[in-house]
């Protein structure tokens, strides 16, 4: 039972303390109110898993909550069971075999599991993504570019949905593909990709961040999204509409320093709209695989080496009432940069962390993309 678990992204069992770490943290990130820059922070703050599920009582109580319920352990250990028998594996933030370059965006998810080919996340990644009602010509463009990309050692991320995601897996497969879904590693969706998933499995490498059984719900989409535009050094949309998921992942790719890259459309099909758009803001316009290979540069291992959240220093000490008053204050239902609370707080950005840890685990806090809060 203990292999998926126990590897650190090879194959082989681990010690006891390996073992029990590694449940704590799976404890940890499945606790309700703890997101990614939360439990990063903690760690940050107390060193290890089990250290930060002791002290996360307290510190909702500070928040002015009721202490979220930590998974105990027999659930985890059940999750664990469930991604062994999926033949899947843990991939943990910090720890060995972790992809590099997720590893440096704000929102790191805290474990992947992943079936397959892991050694593929370490060639130049492009990010492929597009409309699900995609055109003809478009899933045609999408195939095409993605294998010849594969035959040059590109491996192409994208998130196996209907449209240009499955244009981009089957051109790319042969040469390795990675496809990141949005629900358990053990569901296929959409059905029909059931068949494809399963190949991808076994011939590419498959990445979940939601635990086994997890069907795909609205809001796991977006996540899916940001982990395609982390794990990559550029994101190709291939046909979008101004207001689809395509540009979500386009978004995320831009605020991570990733190269943002469209293929040009006819202004009269509204599913090239999107495309345009990010072309007339700055996109990178592409036309051949030619084009690609030029944006997509060496990667520089010291750029990857260390993350680079904003929270990288160890958050120390309690806050003050007066602080915490200050703090909350500024909080409102519009969500606001944490930089701009740090500004007009005038406290520390160590104490301004700790009072928004304390209200995010009191249930009193949400987080938005680009570093911003509101009050729950």
């Amino acid at each position: 039972m203990h292999g998926g678990i126990d590897e650190a992204g090879g194959a082989g069992g681990g010690s006891r303390v390996d073992r029990e770490d590694r449940i704590a943290r799976l404890r940890l990130m499945r606790t309700p109110t703890v997101g990614p820059v939360t439990y990063a922070q903690l760690l940050a703050r107390f060193g290890t898993a089990a250290a930060a599920l002791e002290a996360i009582p307290d510190l909702a109580r500070r928040g002015g909550g009721k202490p979220p319920s930590v998974p105990p352990r027999g659930a985890i250990e059940r999750e664990v069971e469930a991604v062994e028998k999926a033949g899947a594996r843990y991939l943990f933030l910090g720890l060995p075999g972790y992809p590099a370059m997720l590893a440096t965006i704000p929102t790191a998810p805290p474990a992947l599991i992943v079936r397959g080919k892991r050694a593929l996340l370490d060639r130049p990644v492009l990010g492929m993504v597009g409309a699900r009602n995609a055109s003809a010509s478009a899933c045609r463009f999408a195939r095409g570019i993605a294998a010849e990309l594969g035959e040059r050692g590109i491996t192409v991320a994208s998130g196996l949905a209907r449209g240009i995601d499955t244009a981009a897996h089957q051109g790319s497969i042969e040469a390795g593909t990675v496809a990141v879904i949005a629900g358990g590693i053990d569901v296929a969706y959409p059905p029909e990709n059931a068949d494809l998933q399963e190949r991808i499995a076994n011939e590419g490498l498959l990445i979940a961040e939601q635990p086994p059984g997890i069907e795909p719900r609205a809001r796991h989409f977006p996540y899916r999204n940001r982990i395609i535009a982390g794990l990559a050094q550029a994101v190709l949309v291939v046909e979008a509409a101004p207001k689809s998921g395509s540009l979500i992942t386009a978004r995320y790719a831009g605020e991570y320093g990733r190269e943002v890259l469209a293929v040009p459309g006819s202004p009269l099909d509204p599913r090239a709209q999107g495309c345009n758009l990010l072309i007339r803001e700055g996109a990178t316009l592409i036309q051949t695989a030619e084009d690609v290979l030029e944006m997509l540069r060496p990667i520089d291992p010291r750029m990857v080496s260390e993350p680079t959240h904003s929270y990288e220093a160890p958050v120390q000490g309690d806050a003050e009432e007066g602080d915490r008053r200050a703090v909350i204050e500024l909080l409102g239902p519009v969500p606001t940069p944490v930089d701009e609370i740090v500004r007009q707080s005038g406290c520390p950005p160590a104490i301004v962390q700790t009072v928004l840890l304390e209200l995010e685990l009191a249930g009193r806090l949400e987080r938005h993309a680009g570093g911003q809060v509101s009050l729950a």
